[in-house]
């Protein structure tokens, strides 16, 4: 494989990897109040439990 094929794919994998590092830095947490955790988690149980039955 010549050198700028090389090259090129090394561009590529750099890329590609500083865009996930860059948005991995970027996410910030989602400010949610203790009754919005509390609704999560209850639905949440709802559909574990909806799964479990619909898988026997």
């Amino acid at each position: 494989m010549p050198w700028y094929a090389w090259l090129i794919m090394i561009l590529a994998l750099g890329s590609i990897l500083g865009g996930l590092m860059l948005l991995r830095d970027t996410a910030k947490k989602l400010p949610l109040t203790e009754e919005q955790l509390k609704r999560i988690h209850e639905r949440n149980a709802e559909m574990d439990a909806k799964d479990a039955e619909e898988k026997r």
